[in-house]
């Protein structure tokens, strides 16, 4: 029992650590809705990643999680995807995760998703990736890929991490499909994304 509860108790803490390590690349987004979701750091140059129906329809206001505010642009964006790529001026103490590599996803495996659920600042929610797949677009017949966890995701998760267990970018949370299945695009799609639209 001892060794059990100690056990348990590491676990506690390693999970802390890393929430505390990835509340250091997330952002809040708000929009002109005042409605708001979630952005991630995505590298040392202060390229912010969230979903295009997080950012509205104008300049939306990116926020840290203790409330300062950072001065942000809209470099790209992406409806299909429903990708969006800032840029701010990155705060110091900011990061950017690791990112999860094509290979590295597999059903069955740890997901935590990170965000701001129904305002709830870093709020966090853990499951495992149920599938990975496509989902057909409104139009021209075209498919996304996707990864579908039973993680629970609220508004507020949009635009949000899907880490795995070390740490790890999967994919950002971009809503919530049959009322119990979180959709995420995969990590290797946004890393695309951003590639085509940073010289």
């Amino acid at each position: 029992m001892v060794i059990i509860t100690e056990f348990l108790q590491s676990l506690v803490e390693e999970m802390n650590a890393l929430c505390q390590h990835v509340f250091k690349s997330l952002v809040i987004v708000h929009n002109t809705r005042n409605g708001a979701g979630a952005g991630l750091v995505y590298d040392e140059d202060g390229s912010i990643v969230t979903n295009n129906h997080v950012i509205g329809k104008s300049s939306p206001k990116v926020f840290t999680l203790d409330g300062k505010e950072c001065k942000a642009a809209v470099i790209a964006r992406e409806k299909e995807y429903d990708l969006a790529l800032l840029r701010i001026e990155k705060p110091d103490e900011m990061v950017a995760l690791p990112i999860a590599e094509l290979n590295q996803l597999r059903v069955g495996q740890f997901a935590l998703a990170v965000g701001h659920p129904w305002g709830q600042i870093g709020a966090v929610s853990a499951g495992i990736i149920t599938s990975l797949g496509k989902m057909p677009l409104c139009r021209q017949g075209r498919k996304v890929n996707i990864i579908r966890t039973d993680a629970i995701l609220a508004p507020g998760n949009s635009g949000g991490p899907l880490l795995d267990a070390r740490g790890r970018l999967m994919g950002i949370n971009t809503m919530v499909m049959g009322g119990d299945q979180g959709i995420a695009i995969p990590s290797y799609v946004i890393d695309e994304f951003v590639s085509r639209n940073i010289g």
